[in-house]
């Protein structure tokens, strides 16, 4: 038997190139399919099913729909448009509160193209055109602003004790202080940052930038510990597991990789004084256009992705293949987002 290890040249493991997009829908086991008045799923007849999916609600908005984002419950979905975000209630689709910034100097123009919860949902965080990040009060709809980004807002995510919020923009990445709204760092790379997120022990963010790279800092110190190269174009979404031990990236090459991050196993002592190059454990392969957000579920046992190509689709993070495809948006950029409720419990948005 040989015992040596292969080359580290080889590729990473990469998913099955079929792609759902090529399965026929007419041909289709009934059992691998779903179907609604404007909307349908195909199952991966290739791998047992385990999933179920129904459409709950169909939200309505007057512009362009930029951003959505579950409270930390489960209970409020937020949305973010032209010059306003919304709350809605998940279970009954009813509209809580709309937001809007009564001294906006920017008005029509000025979409919110970011937003998150606080972990106590008491607090959402709104990025916008104008550059100014709003914290909102939910239940008084008090404002309080972070202004130092020198152009639009493109992301923002909160650690998981609230106390912190990551943001980016063309100037690279901020880190705020949610009591204070000071500046506490500001990471720059020589690229636009086009996605932010934090760890959920609140220890590193990971940044996606259109220079194709990810980059994992340790918030602390600021020192960046992993720089994650591969993909064949701009890094559009970013999302740490549950676990903290892994990450996605979504790319407009249309695919979506799955990163072992070595950083987060090690003590702050023992992380490394330049960034190590992480290990994609898998690529997945199945959209047909520009990939432009990954998520993870809650439990981290499902992967989900969505693309310019219209379709929303589930993996097995383990061996990278598709559970299953949604499609019922009829433009790339659409009016309303579908909120679409799994069997197993975990809460699902596409736009």
């Amino acid at each position: 038997m040989n015992s040596q290890q292969p080359p580290a040249h080889l590729p990473p493991q990469r998913a099955p190139t079929l792609s759902l997009l090529d399965q026929d829908f007419e041909s289709t086991p009934a059992d691998y399919k779903r179907q609604g008045e404007d909307w349908f799923a195909i199952f991966n007849k290739n791998v047992p099913r385990q999933l179920d999916v129904s459409l709950l609600h169909t939200f309505e908005h007057p512009s362009v729909v930029t951003c959505v984002r579950f409270s930390a419950d489960g209970k409020y979905i937020a949305t973010g448009c032209k010059k306003w975000a919304q709350i809605f209630d998940v279970k009954t689709g009813a509209r809580v509160v709309t937001l809007v910034d009564d001294l906006d100097r920017v008005g029509d123009d000025n979409y919110v193209r970011t937003l998150c919860f606080s972990p106590d949902g008491r607090y959402l965080a709104t990025g916008a055109e104008d550059k100014i990040i709003r914290i909102w009060d939910v239940q008084r709809k008090k404002i309080k602003q972070f202004i130092g980004h020198e152009s639009d807002i493109y992301s923002l995510d909160l650690s998981g004790d609230g106390t912190h919020l990551a943001s980016s923009s063309t100037d690279g990445v901020r880190l705020w202080d949610m009591e204070t709204g000071q500046n506490l760092l500001t990471l720059h790379i020589d690229d636009v940052v086009t996605n932010v997120t934090i760890s959920p022990d609140g220890k590193f963010v990971a940044a996606g930038s259109l220079d194709q790279c990810v980059r994992v800092w340790e918030m602390e110190r600021g020192s960046l510990v992993e720089r994650l190269e591969g993909h064949e174009d701009s890094v559009y979404s970013v999302a740490f597991s549950p676990s903290g031990m892994e990450l996605l990236s979504a790319s407009l090459d249309k695919t979506v990789k799955l990163w072992e991050l070595t950083a987060p196993r090690m003590p702050r002592s023992m992380l490394p004084a330049r960034p190590t190059a992480g290990i994609c454990k898998t690529t997945y392969v199945g959209h047909k256009d520009l990939v432009l957000t990954a998520a993870w579920s809650p439990d981290g046992k499902w992967v989900v992705s969505g693309g310019k190509d219209r379709s929303v689709q589930f993996w097995n993070p383990v061996d990278g293949k598709p559970q299953f495809i949604l499609e019922g948006h009829t433009t790339n950029s659409g009016t309303s987002y579908m909120l679409r409720s799994l069997t197993h419990g975990s809460d699902f948005s596409c736009s």
